[in-house]
């Protein structure tokens, strides 16, 4: 029972890992958006802080602490493998740390393949849907910066996931709105 525990933990580690590789990979393609420093001043993934550049120099800090995150586990698992330790129960704990790891980079980009946000890429043919929601005074975001009072969310829907960012100008709301629809088609804008 504990070897078949392992390697289920091993392989829910391995996803993320597998995961972790595509943004890396995707990070070396051509960006679309986005590339000015305005365009850097429009896009939040949090509501108080710009997304980061998505380049490795600005991503340093995030890659590394997310590498770190999941090569604990994954040497926890193998090293309780290896020694044949009948506590397989405390491997989800030990795993349950990358479920709310999604954030670890600050990043939000559009590329020719998909859309990278925070530690997940998204392919462009497994994007169901997009929203823009107004963030009013009812809205979770409200009051968190002033940038973002009375702007818009952006939420984009795969089959499986869903991702999110803080648009903070009309300007840039128009050009993700062209982009999603150029690449996904399908559009709901709630105003």
């Amino acid at each position: 029972m504990s070897l078949i525990m392992g390697l289920l933990f091993l392989l829910i580690v391995g996803y993320y890992i597998y995961k972790f590789i595509e943004v890396i990979i995707e990070m070396k393609n051509e960006i679309i958006l986005p590339i000015t420093e305005e365009d850097i001043s429009d896009i939040r993934k949090y509501p108080q802080k710009e997304v980061d550049y998505p380049v490795y120099s600005k991503q340093r800090v995030g890659i590394i602490l997310y590498a770190f995150l999941l090569l604990f586990p994954a040497i926890i698992i193998i090293v309780g493998m290896f020694f044949q330790m009948d506590n397989w129960y405390l491997y989800p704990m030990v795993v349950l740390p990358l479920t709310y790891s999604t954030d670890v980079l600050n990043l939000f980009a559009i590329t020719k393949d998909g859309i990278l946000s925070g530690n997940s890429f998204i392919p462009w043919k497994k994007i169901k849907s997009y929203d823009f929601y107004p963030i009013d005074i009812n809205h979770r975001y409200y009051g968190h910066s002033r940038e973002v009072n009375d702007r818009y969310e952006l939420i984009i829907r795969s089959k499986v996931r869903r991702l999110s960012c803080v648009v903070t100008s009309d300007d840039m709301k128009e050009k993700l709105d062209r982009l999603l629809e150029e690449y996904i088609g399908t559009s709901k804008q709630r105003d």
